[in-house]
Formats: structure tokens, C-alpha cells, sequence
């Protein structure tokens, strides 16, 4: 890996393109390296991921919303909407608008948390939207697909593990724009100064204030990310018909991180592999075994095991309070220290609910296990007795776990720590957790079969199973699909189910 530091330079100091940040990421994008047998497996571990969760949003109504968007763009060859027939052909960026907000609207895909927060799955719909619609007419293989998906994930966590973009109250899409523009120029082939214009117009048009994670959080959220993807389609469509983007955008005196992020003086340093270096960093994500934040995932296991050693704590009344100690991230995003009044509101939204480790951990402590909607319907809030326990429960920063969720050691990075239940007695009790049972430090790390089975028990409900064993097939033999096949990587719902819902009219 190369570090470059990259800085705020004034209109009058000479910095060439092939010194800015955007330069870098494009040269990245335009190496040619293949990719390891392990890095494949990952690949296609995350297309079967987010196609589960894409699978049990399919009647949600942001997801249903942006399908009907979605249909009033026909193009032929196009690409394929999720649950939708396969003749069903879209403009690209519209099906990774859609197939975007599918995948994003449960929070239950995979993560990767360092400096900045991150889904790198949400590279993989506008990346498979566009192969799907160029892939007869550029003859792309399997193998193309999963080197762009290998560079989309080794540029927006590179960027993550360097640059904090919530610090400064900037939603975490900022660098989802430039690594799908980055992804996309992996795919298609294009030169570094095509791909450099598409990064910086990407960033340029991504950016946006945090406020939509923050408070009554509402269902924007799961657009963001089909937005940034959609928006990096485009970025590359205009680049390619040789229009410029704002530059430098990263480093410019009146450019990103002198009024977005740190400031005139600010510096970062960003590693990116160097030229012939494979590109690794998806082996770094982890995914997740429940819906809800990724932060939350180690504390559900945690109750849940609470909730098999210690049913006396199941009700709540032996309980005075619960103090979760964790975190800064974890403490001020989805914990008492984001002052959110509506983490600890049973009338909450359910992308609040999914924010507030309170709540969450209440839930499982009581029930003993997690439901992607069992456990954020509006009867399971306002129960008396998790309303009793919620309102108990708060967190607190621990400085060693802030240190130890920010580790570059991926052997010392965890996202637990541990919990003091003090009783109305004054016996206290504690426990702590490290990592998810799901992460690959963990009790129980995901592997092939736990992706498959997940992709099977969210499908279930709303896919034939003759389709699910297709899909798998297909998405299972992703690096030797030849460019008649990729209209196959994605799968129908069973009869009914998409039109068991009516799609909102709009303007178009």
C-alpha cells in the first residue's frame, strides 16, 4: 500500500493532477490486477447477502416507491429490477436506484466501521446494473464484475479507514460516491483521466449533511446509498462524453475538506494500493446477522445469551438499571449519547429503532433473539413491560473500546465492550462481548452455508424456491458468467407478491 497525504492547497499553489487524491483513486481503478480465489468467494458472499435483504424488502414501502420510479425509465438492453420479471428492462441508473434502496432498507447487509462509517455492499447494485445493460456490447465476463466489485470495495473503505466524514456532520455516501465511479471504471475499462472526472463529479454531487441519521430518522436513509449510486452512473456517463468535474475537488481551496470536512489545515492520509497490487480490502467487511446497526449486532448477542443464563432479568422488575459501556462511536450514534430523544420513543420510526441500542438491546434481552420485523413492529415498542426495561437502559463511552473499535489491526478491532446490570438489591452483575458471533473473529463466524441459508429463510416468504436454487446457481458461478448470463443475476418474487401492494403516484 502507498500513503498519500492529501491537503487543502490554495488557487495559487501549483498542485498537478496526478497529485490529487481523485488522480490516485482513478489509477486504482484503471490497474488491471486480477483477483485471488478468496477474494472471489467474498465477492459472491456479498452479492447472495444483499440479495437476502433485497428479498425481505421487497413490499416495504421506500422499496416499493423506488421500483415504481424505476418502471417509468424502460430502456432496452437496460438492467433488471429486483423482484420484478426479468423482461422488465431499466435504465441502469434507475435499476440501481431501486435495487439500491432494496438492498439498503432493512440495515442488513454488510459493514465496514474505522475512521467513517460504511455499507461497501451498496457498491454492487449500480455496478451490476451497468454490466447488466453494456455487457452483449462491451462482451464482459463474470470475472470483469468481480474485479469492479473488488475496486469498489478498495476504494470506499480505503477512504474509510483515512477520512472521518461524520466528524464533521457529513453523511457516510460522500465516499460511496467515488468508489462506484472508481468500481465502474474497473468494469467498463476506462483510462484514469475518464475515471478521475467521474470520481470528482461523483463527490462532487454525494456530499450531504448527516442530519438524515440523526434525530426522527426518516426513510431517506435507505435512499442515500441508491443515490450516491445512481448519481456515480451518471458522473460516468458524463465523463465518458468527455465532460470535466470540479478540481481538484478533495484538495482544492473551496473544495471538500476545506468547508466539508477538516479545514484549511486539516490533513489525511490515505493508503491505496500501489500499481500491480491486488485489491484485498473486501476480506476486511464483515456482514450482519441481524437488522439492525452494525454497532448493534455484539450487544444482541450479548442479551440473547443474557436472556438464556439469566431469565430473571427477562421482565425487568429486578432491574434498577442497565449501563452499556462502549464506544464513543457506538455511545453517540445509537446510544444515550446522541441525545436523540426518540431512541427511547415507542411511536419511533423504525430506522430510529434500528439506531437506538436501548431499545434494541431491551428487545433481545427479552426475547432472546432478533427479527428483522417481529422486532420493530409498532405492538413489540409499546409493550408495558420493554417500555419498564428500555427506559432503564443507558451507555456510556469506555476510552478503551473507543481505541479498540478504531484499531488497524483487524485481530484487536472490535465493536463491544461491556454491560453492568445493577439490580434494585444493589447486586450488580457484568458481562462483556468483543465481536458479533457473526464476524469473523467471533463465536460464529458467516461462511458460504450461513449466506446461502440467509438468502433462503428471507426469500422464502416472497421467491419460488425453483428460483431461489437458480439464483444461488448463478450468483454461486459469478466470475464465469458469460454476457448472455448476467441478465440472470438477480431473481422474481412469486406471483402476487409485488402487486399485492399498490405503487405510490408521483410526478412522472
Amino acid at each position: 500500500m502507498i500513503e498519500h497525504e492529501v491537503r487543502v492547497h490554495r488557487s495559487d499553489e501549483e498542485l498537478p493532477r496526478e497529485e490529487q487524491l481523485a488522480w490516485k483513486i482513478a489509477r486504482v481503478a484503471a490497474d488491471p490486477v486480477d483477483v485471488s480465489e478468496d477474494v472471489i468467494d467474498m465477492v459472491i458472499n456479498r452479492v447472495i447477502d444483499n440479495a437476502s435483504v433485497a428479498a425481505a424488502s421487497l413490499t416495504r414501502a421506500p422499496v416499493v416507491a423506488a421500483r415504481a420510479q424505476a418502471r417509468r425509465h424502460l430502456l432496452t438492453p437496460g438492467a433488471t429490477v429486483v423482484g420484478a420479471s426479468p423482461e422488465l428492462r431499466v435504465s441502469p441508473e434507475w435499476a440501481a436506484w431501486a435495487n439500491g434502496v432494496a438492498v439498503r432498507e432493512l440495515d442488513f447487509h454488510d459493514t465496514f466501521l474505522a475512521a467513517e462509517y460504511s455499507h461497501p455492499g451498496d457498491n454492487i447494485p449500480p455496478l451490476v446494473a451497468v454490466a447488466q445493460h453494456v455487457a452483449d456490447v462491451r462482451g464482459l465476463n463474470g470475472r470483469d464484475l468481480v474485479r469492479a466489485i473488488a475496486t469498489g470495495y478498495e476504494i470506499q473503505i480505503s477512504l474509510v479507514r483515512s477520512i472521518s466524514l461524520h466528524e464533521h456532520k457529513i453523511d457516510h455516501v460522500a465516499h460511496l460516491g467515488p468508489s462506484v465511479a472508481a468500481g465502474l471504471g474497473t468494469l467498463l475499462g476506462l483510462d484514469p483521466a475518464t475515471i478521475y472526472q467521474a470520481v470528482g463529479q461523483s463527490l462532487h454531487t454525494t456530499t450531504a449533511t448527516r442530519q438524515s441519521r440523526k434525530g426522527e430518522i426518516s426513510t431517506w436513509k435507505a435512499y442515500a446509498p441508491a443515490f450516491a449510486g445512481k448519481a456515480a452512473i451518471e458522473a460516468v456517463d458524463r465523463a465518458m462524453r468527455a465532460q470535466t468535474s470540479p478540481t481538484p475537488i478533495y484538495e482544492g481551496e473551496d473544495g471538500v475538506i476545506a468547508w466539508l470536512l477538516g479545514g484549511p489545515d486539516a490533513r489525511y492520509t490515505v493508503a491505496l494500493p500501489g500499481p500491480g497490487e491486488a485489491k484485498r480490502s473486501i476480506l476486511d467487511s464483515f456482514t450482519k446477522e441481524h437488522s439492525a446497526e452494525y454497532q448493534a449486532q455484539a450487544w444482541i448477542d450479548l442479551a440473547r445469551r443474557l436472556h438464556r443464563e439469566h431469565p430473571e432479568f427477562i421482565d425487568g422488575l429486578l432491574i434498577d438499571r442497565i449501563v452499556i459501556h462502549s464506544s464513543y462511536h457506538t455511545h453517540f450514534v445509537i446510544g444515550s449519547g446522541a441525545n436523540d430523544p426518540q431512541k427511547y420513543e415507542p411511536s419511533a420510526t423504525r430506522e430510529t429503532l434500528d439506531h437506538s441500542l436501548p431499545y434494541i438491546f431491551a428487545v433481545a434481552l427479552q426475547d432472546g433473539r432478533w427479527h428483522h420485523e417481529d422486532s420493530y413492529s409498532s405492538e413489540r415498542a409499546r409493550r408495558p413491560d420493554t417500555l419498564r426495561l428500555w427506559r432503564k437502559i443507558s451507555t456510556v463511552e469506555d476510552p478503551v473500546w473507543s481505541q479498540r473499535y478504531l484499531a488497524p489491526d483487524p485481530a484487536d478491532k472490535a465493536f463491544g465492550g461491556w454491560v453492568e446490570v445493577v439490580l434494585n438489591d444493589g447486586t450488580t452483575f457484568v458481562d462483556s462481548i468483543e465481536v458479533p458471533d457473526a464476524h469473523p473473529n467471533g463465536a460464529r463466524p458467516f461462511a458460504r452455508e450461513n449466506y446461502v441459508a440467509k438468502f433462503r429463510a428471507l426469500a422464502t416468504p416472497v421467491v419460488e424456491n425453483v428460483e431461489i436454487e437458480r439464483f444461488l446457481d448463478v450468483a454461486q458461478s459469478l466470475a464465469t458468467l458469460s454476457p448472455d448470463q448476467f441478465g440472470h443475476l438477480g431473481f422474481c418474487a412469486r406471483e402476487g407478491v409485488l402487486e399485492s401492494v399498490v405503487e405510490p403516484e408521483g410526478l412522472i
